[in-house]
């Protein structure tokens, strides 16, 4: 059984920074895509930052240049390192890979059950 769990998250001020982490534990044969969604109160969730296993990366527009996502293959984990943060970044930020389970051509889809961001003077 695939499992993904964040760490990292927690309070912090206005303009403060945090890094998340990511790891996908369990038996599997290789990790495609990963990415870091979010979703605030009352809100859809949304995507942030997507990495590619080549490294390749896609950010949404609100969190450029002010969030970085990367990964190390070696380690099947996934990190997101937050500057700059506003209010408007308090969510709970959730971890996603496509994961090779079968050894086959083909992936599935896990969801890290969550981590607390809260930006709050």
């Amino acid at each position: 059984q695939v499992q993904l769990v964040e760490s990292g998250g927690g309070l912090v001020q206005p303009g403060g920074s945090l890094r998340l982490s990511c790891v996908v534990s369990g038996k599997f044969f290789s990790v495609y895509r990963m990415g870091w969604y979010r979703q605030a109160v009352g809100n859809q969730r949304e995507s942030v930052a997507h990495i590619k296993s080549d490294g390749r990366t896609l950010y949404t527009d609100s969190v450029k240049g002010r969030f970085t996502i990367s990964r190390d293959n070696a380690k099947n984990t996934m990190y997101l390192q937050m500057n700059s943060l506003n209010p408007e970044d308090t969510a709970v930020y959730y971890c996603n890979a496509d994961v090779n389970v079968t050894g086959r051509d083909r992936s599935t889809n896990y969801w890290g059950q969550g981590t607390q961001v809260t930006v709050s003077s």
